[in-house]
């Protein structure tokens, strides 16, 4: 039924491709073929980049990194916001885990070059937001999954395609300075990066290095009431700026050996990053001296190195081509966090008579480690193409998280003297803290594909075989072991029909499963790691599985547009979702002990949207311009009723253009961003979340043959994110809504923008 509703609501975006495409139109060339040069990376081409028409039987988008670069992105993750049904519940400027279809970053699955990412970060959701924009080659937005693909892909995946030996021939310096809006004459950083391709010896190789600073400060303001429209109890002003640098470097290299192709690669990321928080909280909601209750100094330090290796070998044997996969990968996060408390007000004394002083300290180091591979065959049959392989991976999480005795003592009035802070004591790990993950997968697979005439098809099938072992060392030896295996069989099947020259039709069906993160595997416990709620992971947890259908239509508009609508559903079983336990939290009345547990199943369905075209029948052939939308829903049955999923936005929309200036070797553009509300129901809390729309704008200006300057701005209309709290002591009271707290929360950023020249070489 909802599946005839969705392919009804794409009847009328078809209609303006109807209206669009009159003129005489023939089939794109691949624009994906070959080595490019330095030159093109630089250089204003007068053509605008638009999305690719992928040849892709499984519904793809295909997008170039020439799509984003004008507008300078920072990261994968600043890219991957301009693609359709992308959003993101990250802090202001942040976009960190891909949040596909509006659905937590768990269910989107990131692949890099096809395959998926080894030790993709502490949880199962990949660090785009630490991954250079500048190494990449292309963006791919798979909507739906294939047997020669893990099945982690509920909503989706993104490949995100990295830059090989054979995809540039010379080079290019990147040099660049950004301005953040947090100072009287603004903070500022710095940006370099330096690629390079070219023959070497009997093979090719390809280097790069980047240097990017980060800065993302943020003001944030709590209003606190009894209940909605009810009295004000307290505000709280907060500052919070993250400061750091990342730095990267990539290497590839291709060869000839023994007849076959040998492909070696390696990717090394370090985050170094300072987060400071700062807030001060008024009873009353008047911020005076007098009304001072407290302040807080929360400050984390964060050093993270990912590290990637890979090595791939390709020959002609046994009747077709044969692939041999080996890669290994390494997490190593550690953070420092420490947390300083002064209040005031406890004997009714106002400022500057500080009445009680606390001190924290949590020390978290999180290493992960993957070992995989992989033996795949390629053979031609009569009419059809025979794939099928084996894929293994070994990963291994090693898991401190150790804390101080808190400091806490009360101080005196004048004239009383002030004791003085002793050190922290010796740190011991914290419950569930000292623990080792163990997990093992086997994943075989056959697939069947063929190409006859209008029509393109694939099917397959895959058994993905998955054992967990998880060691909690601060548990009782009775208790300290936790075992689980299980087995999925996921069939795939797609379909792409050729209805004429312009338009075609896409079906696909596919069975997929997502594994519990080894976040909330993990039976560390967690204090004030929800607000000031503290959070316990449940080893006991069942994976989830999702059967969905993708039906699609695409037309090509003149030589190089195109314009398509996507509707989708999934059915998925055992829901994976935060719960509160309801059992008091470790900061007292008010606070929770939140987990996560198998709560059900659910539905998610929507209709996307998406054109890209340059202007060229009406005479505007170096304009391009860009339209995306993404309308989302789900549903999930709870202990009050019918939600959605939780933190899905309702709908995500991008829209833009560019124009180039051949006479003047300039060109400019925008794109402006905007994704819908999201609302998230747990035990005892609500929450919904609004941003404000981003609006992005380059200028760009050729001053040599091989030199173009660019100025870019992002953020322009200081867009807030927004949320409201809905707090409630206990499930009766959340459903008679007796309120605890009511809160107000806004949080902005201020613009930010970047001078960047390009020289190639």
């Amino acid at each position: 039924m909802k599946l005839g509703l969705l392919l009804g609501a794409a009847v009328a975006p078809l209609a303006i491709a109807g209206a669009v495409s009159a003129e005489e139109v023939v089939r794109a060339p691949d624009y994906n073929d070959g080595p490019v040069t330095a030159l093109s990376e630089v250089i204003v081409t007068g053509r605008p980049v638009l999305r690719n028409r992928a040849d892709d039987v499984v519904p793809t988008l295909s997008y170039d990194l020439e799509y984003f670069q004008r507008f300078e992105p920072l990261t994968a993750g600043d890219a991957l916001k301009r693609v359709p049904s992308v959003a993101f519940l990250s802090d202001v400027l942040e976009y960190d885990g891909v949040r596909l279809r509006g659905l937590d970053s768990g269910y989107t699955q990131i692949l890099i070059n096809g395959d998926r990412v080894p030790g993709a970060g502490v949880d199962r959701s990949f660090f785009v937001d630490r991954i250079p924009a500048e190494l990449i080659e292309r963006v791919e937005v798979v909507r739906s999954s294939s047997a020669n693909r893990s099945g982690d892909a509920v909503a989706g995946a993104i490949n995100i395609v990295l830059r090989d030996a054979l995809s540039l021939d010379g080079g290019y310096v990147r040099a660049g300075a950004l301005m953040f809006d947090d100072s009287e004459y603004g903070q500022w950083g710095q940006t370099f990066g330096a690629v390079w391709g070219g023959q070497v010896g009997p093979g090719r190789l390809l280097v790069g290095a980047n240097m990017q600073d980060r800065r993302n400060p943020k003001f944030k303001f709590s209003e606190r009431y009894d209940e909605p429209n009810g009295e004000l109890q307290n505000v709280e002003a907060q500052t919070d700026v993250r400061d750091g640098t990342d730095y990267s470097f990539n290497a590839a290299y291709q060869v000839d050996v023994a007849g076959g192709e040998l492909a070696l690669s390696g990717l090394f990321v370090r985050t170094d990053r300072f987060q400071d928080e700062d807030s001060l909280e008024y009873e009353g909601g008047v911020q005076t001296e007098a009304n001072l209750a407290v302040v807080n100094d929360n400050d984390l330090d964060i050093l993270t190195d990912n590290l990637s290796l890979d090595a791939r070998y390709s020959r002609d044997m046994f009747g077709g081509k044969t692939r041999f996969k080996l890669g290994y990968a390494m997490i190593d996060d550690d953070q420092y966090e420490f947390e300083n408390e002064s209040e005031y007000l406890r004997d009714g004394t106002p400022y500057p008579d500080e009445d009680r002083f606390t001190a924290d300290a949590t020390d978290t180091r999180i290493k992960d480690e993957e070992w995989s591979g992989a033996l795949e065959h390629k053979r031609d049959l009569s009419g059809a193409t025979l794939e099928f392989g084996v894929q293994w991976a070994m990963k291994e999480r090693d898991s401190l998280i150790t804390e101080a005795p808190r400091i806490r003592f009360n101080v005196p009035n004048a004239p009383g003297v002030r004791p003085v802070v002793p050190p922290f004591g010796a740190f011991e790990a914290v419950p569930g803290g000292d623990s080792l993950i163990e997990e093992n997968r086997i994943d075989p697979y056959v697939m069947l594909s063929g190409d006859r005439g209008a029509l393109k098809w694939e099917a397959g099938l895959r058994y993905e075989t998955t054992d967990i072992t998880i060691t909690d060392e601060t548990a009782e030896a009775a208790d300290r072991v936790t075992e689980t295996d299980y087995g999925f069989l996921l069939p795939s099947a797609s379909v792409r029909y050729r209805l004429n020259d312009t338009d075609r039709l896409t079906f696909s069906a596919a069975r997929t499963v997502r594994r519990p993160s080894f976040d909330r595997l993990s039976p560390a416990a967690l204090e004030e790691e929800f607000g000031d709620s503290d959070f316990i992971g449940n080893p006991n947890l069942k994976p989830e599985s999702a059967w969905g259908v993708d039906v699609g239509f695409e037309r090509q508009l003149g030589r190089r547009g195109v314009v398509g609508v996507n509707a989708f559903y999934r059915s998925i079983s055992d829901l994976v979702e935060e719960v509160n336990t309801g059992d008091e939290g470790s900061a007292g009345e008010g606070t929770f002990i939140y987990t996560v547990d198998n709560v059900g199943d659910g539905q998610v369905w929507g209709v996307e949207f998406d054109l890209s075209t340059p202007l060229d029948f009406i005479g505007m052939e170096t304009t391009g311009v860009f339209l995306n939308y993404s309308w989302l829903d789900s549903e999930v049955e709870d202990f009050m009723g019918t939600r959605r999923f939780n933190s899905q936005s309702d709908y995500v929309l991008n829209f833009g253009f560019t124009h180039d200036i051949p006479t003047w070797g300039a060109a400019f553009g925008a794109t402006y961003r905007k994704q819908g509300e999201a609302a998230a129901r747990v035990l005892a809390e609500e929450v919904r979340t609004s941003y404000g729309a981003d609006l992005e704008i380059f200028l760009e200006k050729r001053v040599a043959s091989n030199i173009v300057v660019r100025l870019t701005g992002s953020n322009l209309l200081d867009a807030s994110k927004d949320e409201v709290f809905d707090k409630f002591g206990n499930v009766e009271d959340q459903i008679d809504r007796k309120y605890d707290e009511y809160e107000l929360e806004t949080e902005k950023g201020g613009p930010v923008y970047q001078l960047v020249a390009r020289m190639a070489f």
